[in-house]
């Protein structure tokens, strides 16, 4: 398969540099373009993996990576710049390069970049057929008329006696202001067969119609789907039968507000939740955390790893909460976080120096010994987000530098 690589630079001797330590197939498609080209290119780079050299043009590339966030993009600078790098990740930057970088580990680099181009030459593919049958047009992103596909597809369910399954998807109230433009869509293309049918009915709010498939099997998938959010998404289902279109529609929608609203029933006393409801409580805070911290984690691994003299970072998970540790030659540093009785996101941080211990200094100025130090920080687990625990690790590696 061709994979279709672009460069972009405004010093042309980045290209000379770069392009060996890419060992590109005869199939590859390679093109350089300059910051001032990209205006008028920018159509051509769907479905690319984007190199760009930050060098002289922090700014721009940030522009960039905002304007491009599904777009796997791996920036390369001359220095390891942590401030810099960590604006790159949040701005949607998929790995980051320099010229400290060996060339093994920027092929590995290269690899999970080159795996998200073939995801998003299944979308792109998945349109083309949906163009090809006149279901949408060019210009659109999913289906313009609903009710009028409904109306067809719900003929030919009832013609056949086929098992289909209707699911109303949409985000809750805030998570809409954040989720990003078309994810929604995207995930849900890259999880179901060509024969099922996704449409639009409002802004990030679709309709799924599954066929030949039951209401287990509905909830399967959407438990598959929903795991690629990092904000809350909900659905809800209907089978189809032999019921007109209003009446599936108006029940699936009934179930999807009402999946929304039951997390407001999490906010009362415990003894007033039902076991039922407490279960699902607990399994949908379990699910924001693991999508809030395991990715940061990762990212935070990457971005370190190695990277510090005699240093390496660990990770590790148990039913209580999530580790992430720093250790080195004399002081090991940990950072783990617990949800009790998910009210609160605690955050425990510790400095352990063994029998050597190391020097602190007190409120007036005097030098002590101390084998170890530690603190807490508490969060509202719905204000708890990726940008915070990004933040609080920043603070963690900038204070465990200075014990080194």
């Amino acid at each position: 398969m061709r994979d279709r690589l672009i460069l972009i630079s405004d010093d042309s001797d980045f290209f000379e540099y770069i392009i060996p330590k890419l060992q590109l197939r005869k199939s590859d498609e390679l093109f350089r373009f300059s910051f001032k080209e990209l205006p008028e290119k920018i159509h051509s780079f769907q479905s690319s993996l984007l190199i760009i050299n930050s060098e002289n043009n922090k700014a721009k590339t940030l522009d960039l990576l905002t304007l491009l966030k599904e777009t796997p993009s791996i920036v390369f600078g001359y220095n390891e710049d942590k401030d810099f790098q960590l604006k790159a990740y949040k701005a949607g930057m998929f790995d980051y390069f320099s010229v400290m970088t060996p060339d093994e580990e920027l092929k590995a680099k290269l690899i999970p970049a080159l795996r998200e181009i073939t995801y998003l030459k299944q979308k792109s593919l998945y349109r083309e057929l949906l163009i090809q049958n006149k279901d949408i047009t060019e210009n659109n992103e999913v289906f313009l008329s609903c009710n009028k596909v409904l109306d067809i597809e719900f003929n030919k369910i009832r013609k056949t006696s086929s098992e289909a399954v209707l699911m109303a998807i949409s985000p809750d109230e805030k998570s809409k202001f954040i989720i990003q433009t078309n994810q929604i869509e995207t995930v849900i293309l890259n999880n179901i067969r060509k024969n099922d049918i996704l449409l639009s009915y409002a802004p990030n709010k679709y309709f799924l119609l599954l066929i030949n498939t039951n209401v287990d099997e509905a909830q399967n998938l959407w438990s598959k789907i929903n795991s690629g959010y990092t904000e809350p998404v909900y659905a809800g289902f209907a089978l189809v039968g032999r019921k007109n279109r209003e009446d599936v529609v108006n029940e699936a929608l009934n179930n999807l507000h009402r999946a929304i609203s039951q997390k407001e029933c999490f906010k009362q006393e415990t003894n007033e939740i039902k076991s039922s409801n407490f279960k699902f409580y607990r399994e949908e805070r379990e699910k924001k955390l693991e999508q809030i911290i395991v990715p940061v984690f990762y990212r935070f691994q990457q971005l370190y790893n190695d990277k510090l003299y005699n240093m390496r970072i660990e990770q590790k998970s148990d039913n209580a909460g999530k580790e992430l540790k720093l250790i080195s030659k004399y002081i090991t540093a940990k950072i783990r976080i617990t949800c009790p009785g998910f009210s609160v996101v605690n955050i425990d941080i510790t400095y352990d120096a063994g029998e050597s211990g190391f020097n602190k200094v007190d409120e007036n100025g005097v030098e002590f010994l101390v084998k170890s130090n530690s603190k807490r920080v508490k969060f509202n687990p719905d204000e708890f987000d990726a940008e915070k625990l990004e933040n609080l690790l920043e603070e963690f590696m900038s204070e465990f530098k200075q014990y080194i």
